[in-house]
């Protein structure tokens, strides 16, 4: 029952056969063994009704148990996917059980969920968040604050993520974290904001308790970055920025920008996580022109694992407004920034300006239309190329 290596995703959760495990938006789900087998067999045999006879065959084998047995491991399952209006495990009437749910590995091949299967870890921020996190490699630490939407367990599942995590823990010792509300970290939180953001940065490199360390800002990932360093000069010894900015959209004094940010939370109110929504098509076309249509659902399974859409739009807001221009110049480390020329996502002049402000900055611009290189096309040679010179420096 439990040979089969593709986890399977269906709804909120991720069945792992390989490891005989249950998820929920990442974060483990109780079975009892035969419960787990009866779900799993169930799954296996989605949108088909199976018999119990076929059940108590297959599950107990030549083991005598009675209808009572199996009816308190479905039980057990309904608990467990929380199905109280039995929605996604159907009782048959004289016939057996039906589980009805669309499974996504059967469209789109399984979930990859961890390149090196880090082990997680969590600290507390001074607000009393719990924030996730998850470190690989050797070497000088590098913290990547998070990128919108993050998950440590899935991240790996995005072909651009999972390239750049393998490439960056074979030059230094790359410490993720998810977000306060994504991820593996608290979800239910009061705070999304700008500085509670930094907040979850600075925890996360006290519970590291390292003197010098590098930073990694990957978009809106950027400005807590750049906040940190200009905190710590002593210690933040390099500084990467891919596709970022110093001012968010509604500080640019762009009203084309303002109405563009309005109408894209709108799509994303409306469209989070799913595959088929206007909002996907236009993250599609503004972040990763190049992606193919796999890509792209792929990102979609992790912004449903990642976060909900309330939780993507306060975080989306809370960035629109961010300014962190004054604090550029009081950076003192060393600093590589990479821009795609042809970003859609971040313009190209946004860093620039960062370049112009971060004092004895290098900027590279990368041939590009995606908001991060990907690992198919000939720009993702450039843009490795030039982090592993800079982390070798």
């Amino acid at each position: 029952m439990t040979s089969e290596p593709n986890p399977v995703i269906f709804g909120d959760f991720t069945l792992d056969r390989q490891k005989c495990s249950l998820f929920r938006l990442g974060h483990p789900v109780s079975l009892r063994p035969k419960a787990f087998d009866v779900l799993s067999f169930l799954v296996k045999n989605a949108n088909r009704v199976v018999s119990k006879n076929e059940l108590i065959e297959t599950i107990w084998n030549d083991v005598h148990v009675t209808d009572d047995t199996l009816v308190q491991c479905i039980r057990d399952v309904r608990r467990a996917l929380d199905d109280i209006d039995r929605e996604i495990i159907k009782t048959v009437p004289r016939r057996g059980y039906l589980l009805t749910l669309e499974l996504a590995d059967r469209q789109r091949g399984p979930l990859d969920l961890g390149g090196r299967d880090d082990p997680i870890a969590y600290c507390q921020t001074e607000d009393g968040v719990k924030i996730a996190m998850a470190a690989d490699g050797q070497g000088l630490p590098i913290f990547r604050p998070p990128t919108w939407f993050n998950h440590l367990a899935y991240d790996w599942h995005v072909a651009f993520r999972g390239a750049l995590y393998e490439f960056l823990a074979d030059q230094c010792r790359l410490v993720r974290y998810d977000g306060r509300g994504s991820g593996l970290s608290d979800r239910h939180v009061s705070d999304i904001s700008f500085e509670a953001f930094e907040r979850d940065l600075d925890a996360v490199v006290d519970a590291h308790t390292v003197e010098k360390y590098g930073l990694l800002g990957i978009s809106q990932g950027g400005a807590i970055a750049i906040s940190h360093a200009a905190r710590y000069p002593d210690r933040v010894s390099k500084l990467v920025l891919n596709g970022c900015y110093a001012r968010g959209r509604n500080k640019r004094g762009s009203i084309k920008d303002i109405e563009t940010g309005d109408a894209y939370l709108t799509l994303m109110r409306h469209g989070w996580g799913d595959e088929h929504s206007a909002f996907l098509r236009s993250y599609g076309m503004l972040y990763f022109p190049s992606a193919s249509p796999e890509e792209l659902r792929a990102s979609a399974d992790v912004q449903r694992m990642a976060m909900t859409g309330d939780v993507a739009v306060r975080t989306r807001a809370a960035c629109q407004d961010v300014d962190v221009t004054d604090e550029l110049a009081k950076i003192t480390a060393p600093t590589l920034i990479l821009h795609s020329r042809y970003d859609n996502a971040v313009p190209f002049d946004e860093g620039l300006r960062l370049a112009e402000g971060i004092p004895n900055a290098r900027f590279v611009a990368l041939e590009s239309e995606n908001h991060c290189p990907m690992p198919n096309e000939p720009a993702w040679e450039h843009f490795i190329g030039a982090i592993s010179e800079f982390l070798c420096e």
